[in-house]
């Protein structure tokens, strides 16, 4: 199992929450977070910001092919213009050791 961990903008939240749906991911943790890239922020005159409200959607699939699918859409539907910009966001995908449904105890997804 693998865990993804997408940082994208808060408006292109429900469009990917949308299109995982449909290419069916529907299970998906949404946290909203705040942070800055490597851009260190943004600065407007002399005002820095440096905690940009962002989204950090939590995905857990069972293989290679479901995380490349999950990628996908997601890079597709928070790009902003053709090419993207900065401030899309970041993806960060790790391993899943095991998991546990609470409520009946079941291993696995």
């Amino acid at each position: 199992m693998l865990m993804i961990k997408a940082i994208v903008r808060p408006e292109k939240v429900n469009v990917i929450l949308a299109e995982l749906n449909d290419a069916g991911f529907p299970a998906v943790t949404k946290v909203d977070v705040v942070g800055r890239g490597k851009q260190k922020g943004v600065k407007v005159g002399d005002v820095v910001y440096d905690e940009i409200p962002k989204e950090m959607l939590i995905i857990v699939v069972k293989d290679e092919k479901d995380k490349d699918d999950v990628i996908s859409v997601i890079r597709k539907n928070a790009l902003t213009g053709a090419s993207g910009a900065f401030g899309d966001g970041k993806i960060f995908v790790s391993p899943v050791e095991e998991a546990y449904t609470i409520s009946s105890g079941t291993k696995g997804l």
